[in-house]
């Protein structure tokens, strides 16, 4: 599995994907407010569509959303905040991407840079190892909870772009556009996924153990931990076994 996967996969096995409700709720109201600013309607605006679905998904109450979607369109006041791209290098030399949604441009890049500090890695400049991401529409599913013939005909049905299986599970990754459509797809054929996202997919990946491992899955969750940060993307790869030796609490 790429980094990006391998991180959502390690989340959801830990349980700490944001699992302080409050948390995961101040991302999210970002994330509303921010897409809202091209539009309040969701029939309209696809970004916003997008953050509203994901906040039903984690159980956000409607009267959070609302207003959130009011802060954005300025119906009501509210924190403005602007969306950053920061690049760097992780242990081994892992190229890492982080999106932030900040209100506070200085106070974040301090402290970005100061958890890659603390990893054995580095901020970067801009530019440094974006080249390596692609935007994809990312699927992954349990084998064990899907018809494996009829989801991988689905997969081909709609033109998808990668189909990956190992032991355990299938991921399937489409462009970006096509993210919706699959979904549908997936609902009306009643299969279920484990996770659903538009993430950036690393060309090519580095493969970590040891303290380099332990070093890289701790900056991943602190970065994650950060307030501003709303995503974080890694070119590492570890191997299974590896991991299941490493310690990740």
């Amino acid at each position: 599995m790429s980094g990006h996967s391998k991180w959502s996969t390690i989340k959801r096995k830990k349980g700490k994907a944001d699992a302080q409700r409050g948390k995961l709720f101040g991302k999210i109201n970002r994330l509303i407010s921010v897409a809202a600013r091209n539009g309040g309607d969701p029939e309209m605006n696809v970004e916003l569509r997008n953050a509203i679905q994901f906040a039903k998904e984690n159980n956000m109450p409607n009267e959070n959303i609302e207003r959130a979607i009011k802060k954005g369109t300025g119906e009501i006041e509210g924190v403005v905040y602007e969306d950053a791209t920061y690049e760097g290098y992780g242990p081994g030399g892992v190229a890492v991407l982080i999106k932030v949604l900040t209100d506070n441009r200085n106070r974040t890049v301090s402290e970005i840079r100061r958890i890659f500090t603390k990893h054995g890695g580095n901020l970067g400049s801009s530019g440094c190892v974006a080249w390596i991401f692609s935007q994809k529409a990312y699927f992954a599913f349990n084998k064990e909870k899907v018809d494996q013939d009829n989801l991988l005909n689905i997969a081909l049905e709609a033109d998808a772009e990668d189909i990956e299986t190992d032991e355990k599970s299938i991921e399937v990754t489409l462009p970006p556009a096509d993210f919706e459509k699959f979904k549908k797809l997936l609902f009306d054929h009643q299969i279920e996924y484990s996770i659903a996202e538009i993430t950036m997919i690393p060309q090519t990946t580095i493969d970590l153990e040891g303290k380099k491992a332990e070093q890289m899955l701790s900056l991943m969750e602190q970065m994650e931990d950060n307030d501003d940060v709303q995503n974080v993307y890694a070119n590492f790869n570890i191997d299974d076994k590896v991991l299941e030796g490493l310690s990740t609490e």
